[in-house]
């Protein structure tokens, strides 16, 4: 059997554990974790530095009118810099996060690092990979998602074969796992619901990237993987493979990209 090629997602709280962040950076190339925004709603309301954390953000946190909205905003934006400083084994301030056309964060000079968030009910999850793009969708496991409702919206002809004789809490529940990762493999595109679902497809029992007819349409360069979250999420990661020589050490020495080091060389 091969091994797995994306790491288990990791349930995080604003002390940790961070440690095993860069762990799984190492033994996979990725890392996925995972928490509740009430979680981070003490570290939101009490830290001291919350302005300096925020960098760019902070403009656009307090426009929001919404104290729910802003409480979540920021537990979003403190989990993605608190992972990413975890690989990066620098202090979270030191880190901007920017927004690429659509929405997608990155990490502003560190190309080696993609990064990809995803948000649902009090779920927050993020994914880091060192190798490739990523993607992280969640769903509520309990969605009803009805194949025969959906079927011509997100399936290609070969899942619909597959799904169609299944059980129908089977097909259901299969349908919502099908859901995230076409989700997860499209963020990770940086496309989002502008690729279509019924452009691609998955083998129901492989978990391969299939073209509309059913042939592969990958080489093994693609890895997917679902997990349940907190018992009652469905969390579904796709992670590329580039074929780069990456680097092991995720240090911000050997990641930050070789032009903003130098510009930022200059300024000081």
């Amino acid at each position: 059997m091969d091994q797995p090629r994306i790491a288990p997602p990791l349930h995080v709280r604003p002390a940790g554990p961070w440690r095993r962040v860069p762990e799984h950076l190492a033994a996979y190339g990725n890392a996925v974790v995972y928490t509740t925004w009430g979680e981070w709603v003490p570290a939101a309301v009490t830290e001291p530095r919350l302005r300096r954390l925020l960098g760019r953000d902070w403009t656009r946190y307090r426009r929001l009118p919404d104290p729910t909205v802003r409480l979540r905003f920021v537990a979003s934006r403190l989990l993605m810099k608190y992972t990413a400083a975890a690989a990066l084994r620098v202090d979270p301030e030191s880190l901007e996060v920017s927004y690429r056309l659509g929405g997608r964060p990155y990490l502003r000079g560190f190309d080696q690092i993609d990064l990809s968030l995803t948000h649902t009910g009090d779920l927050m999850s993020v994914g880091l990979s060192r190798d490739g793009r990523i993607g992280v969708d969640a769903e509520p496991a309990d969605r009803q998602m009805r194949f025969d409702l959906l079927q011509a919206q997100m399936c290609t002809p070969s899942e619909a074969a597959e799904l169609a004789p299944l059980p129908q809490d089977e097909q259901t529940a299969e349908t919502l796992r099908l859901w995230t990762l076409k989700e997860a493999y499209t963020k990770a595109l940086g496309q989002g619901m502008r690729l279509g679902f019924t452009e691609f497809g998955f083998g129901l029992r492989t978990g391969r990237l299939l073209a509309p007819d059913g042939h592969r349409a990958s080489r093994g360069e693609w890895s997917f993987a679902t997990h349940h979250a907190l018992d009652r999420y469905l969390l579904s990661t796709a992670c590329h493979d580039a074929g780069l020589d990456t680097s092991h050490d995720t240090s911000a020495r050997t990641t930050l990209d070789p032009g903003f080091a130098a510009a930022m060389a200059d300024v000081f």
